[in-house]
């Protein structure tokens, strides 16, 4: 086989569409069969639609087109059972596995005063709490052989970024928790790193986001405003970062918050 990670076996959530889909296929590329796992459903509290399972299938489909094993499951993230199952039963189908993505998160907006107690859980029990259960559930396959878990937080889990205070809280929760793992567990040789995106043009915007920033508060407007000129970046970018940290290029690598973030941390 050929490819930076050929034979790995890596776990992605999230994986319906978007950052995810875009794992998913750039991984497959370089090699990769994948467990991919989504909640294909929508959620109370988050303002856009979620993915579908039409969507998750599409995703299978692009990685099987590239030769590559896929393995579907719908999943909350927010049911740790649920999910361990779900990789427990991948693992055993793929033979083991070598890393995981916990890529699944949402996105609330609104000021102090308006962003309720409910949008509050639920981007952290998806964003906070999910990833630590995609961690929980990959660990059990990875701790007698090593491997490496990449959990995807933000340029928000860097900086102070507003009117998505629960996101910007749950983005800097993974990295304390990602490096809390990196520190436990660089004895049995996993890895754990954090990938921080600026903007992605994917399905996780939120209308009224940039209504407040253009109508309510565009004094804040400066803070989203990356250093290159570009207004977002594409999600192969992100891609591109996960799969250096899951080849053996990346392997003394570990506890880092790797940025592809145009530069919007800086100002």
């Amino acid at each position: 086989m050929n490819g930076r990670i050929a034979g790995k076996r890596v776990l992605i959530t999230g994986a319906a569409r978007g950052m995810g889909r875009s794992h998913a296929v750039r991984l497959a590329q370089e090699g990769a069969d994948l467990i991919l796992v989504d909640i294909c459903a929508s959620v109370p509290d988050i303002e856009y639609p979620l993915s579908s399972a039409e969507d998750l299938a599409e995703t299978a489909r692009q990685v099987n087109d590239l030769g590559r094993r896929a393995i579907t499951h719908i999943v909350d993230v927010r049911d740790a059972d649920a999910l361990a199952a779900a990789v427990d039963a991948g693992v055993d189908e793929l033979g083991g596995l070598d890393a995981s993505v916990a890529n699944a998160g949402v996105l609330t907006a609104g000021t102090w005063d308006t962003t309720s107690a409910a949008q509050w859980r639920a981007v952290v029990d998806i964003n906070l709490i999910g990833t630590w259960n995609t961690c929980a559930a990959a660990l059990p396959h990875l701790v007698d052989r090593g491997g490496s878990l990449v959990n995807i937080s933000s340029a928000a889990g860097i900086k102070g970024s507003p009117l998505h205070t629960p996101y910007t809280a749950s983005k800097h929760g993974v990295v304390g928790m990602s490096k809390a793992l990196a520190n436990e567990l660089a004895a049995v040789n996993v890895r754990v790193n954090t990938v921080h995106p600026t903007g992605v043009e994917t399905g996780m915007q939120p209308a009224s986001l940039h209504g407040l920033l253009v109508e309510k508060r565009p004094d804040l407007a400066p803070i989203f405003q990356n250093a290159l000129p570009i207004v977002m970046t594409e999600a192969v970018d992100i891609s591109n970062a996960v799969l250096f940290l899951i080849s053996d290029e990346s392997r003394h690598v570990t506890g880092l918050e790797l940025k592809v973030d145009a530069g919007v941390t800086i100002r």
